[in-house]
């Protein structure tokens, strides 16, 4: 079986390059609805890593490039491990996701500010750590095991680039709260 090339990683000035003048280009933001809905690239839909099978058909039969989006890249990495599996063909990569978009000054659209996941895990990784070393002074020594599985935690997940903590937080309701108008935006459709 061959090896398959390494995906293409665009600046943001040259992914807006691609999207201005790619027949068919295709901008795919990864990032849970709330983060989308805080702010995102004009053109684009809005398909959260967790359901990105329900539209493989759509995206395999893409005509042009899929540029594939999210917060810093690491979402973005791990869905297009997955759709070039799948089969998909044409994906880019926006290096350094939407931060990067917007700090070289690239238009975006803003919508309700939120917090992003990636603080979301911060703030309960840090609660949840202070809560059990707090715990563990004042009521029983056995709460000690809470800051040391939140911080087993995270080792695993900079060790994996997986993140158990974020896949729970994407699915509360404040996370799910954008609206997904993915036929809308052309994204899975011939």
């Amino acid at each position: 079986m061959p090896v398959p090339l390494p995906v293409d990683l665009l600046t943001p000035a040259c992914a807006a390059e691609l999207l201005a003048h790619a027949e068919g280009a295709r901008l795919v933001d990864v990032r849970t609805p709330g983060e989308y809905a805080a702010v995102h690239i004009a053109g684009g839909c809005n398909i959260p890593l967790d359901g990105l099978g329900e539209h493989l058909e759509g995206l395999r039969q893409s005509s042009g490039p899929v540029l594939l989006v999210c917060q810093s890249g690491a979402r973005a990495r791990r869905a297009e491990e997955q759709l070039r599996r799948a089969g998909v063909r044409g994906l880019r990569l926006l290096d350094g996701g939407i931060a990067a978009w917007i700090a070289a000054g690239q238009p975006v659209i803003r919508g309700t500010r939120r917090l992003s996941l990636e603080r979301q895990v911060r703030i309960a990784s840090g609660a949840l750590a202070a809560l059990g070393g707090a715990l563990a002074l004042t009521v029983s020594p056995w709460f000690a095991l809470v800051p040391t599985l939140v911080g087993g935690g995270l080792v695993f997940a900079g060790l994996t680039d997986t993140c158990g903590m974020a896949l729970l937080l994407a699915r509360l309701p404040y996370n799910r709260a954008a609206c997904r108008d993915v036929p809308a935006a052309g994204c899975c459709t011939g």
